[in-house]
C-alpha cells in the first residue's frame, strides 16, 4: 500500500529460469486498474535491482496513479523463445 502522493520505487521480486540473468533479460511493469491483460500502451519498462524489477511510481514519473487497487503484471522476455507474461500481486493507492 502507497500514498498516491508519494513518488516511490514499486519492487517485485522475480524467479528467473536458472542460467538466465537479469542483464540479458529485458523487463516491463504494467500497473493497470482493470482485470483484463495490459494493452500494449499500458507496460513500461523496468529496472533490474538484483532479483527484483522496480519501477518508478507516483507524481513526477511516468506513471501517477489516484486511490484505488490495481493489479501489478510483470513481462519477462529471456533469451530464446519464451516471452513471459504474469500477474505479480495488487497495489492499493490511498
Amino acid at each position: 500500500m502507497i500514498p498516491a502522493v508519494s513518488t516511490e520505487y514499486l519492487h517485485i521480486p522475480v524467479t528467473l529460469p536458472e542460467g538466465v540473468d537479469t542483464s540479458s533479460t529485458p523487463v516491463r511493469v504494467a500497473v493497470v486498474a482493470h482485470r483484463t491483460d495490459p494493452a500494449d500502451s499500458e507496460w513500461h519498462d523496468a529496472d533490474w535491482v538484483g532479483a527484483e524489477a522496480r519501477l518508478l511510481l507516483g507524481p513526477g514519473s511516468d506513471l501517477v496513479l489516484t486511490a484505488g487497487d490495481y493489479r501489478v503484471w510483470i513481462n519477462l522476455d529471456p533469451p530464446g523463445v519464451e516471452n513471459v507474461v504474469r500477474k505479480a500481486g495488487v497495489l492499493s493507492v490511498t
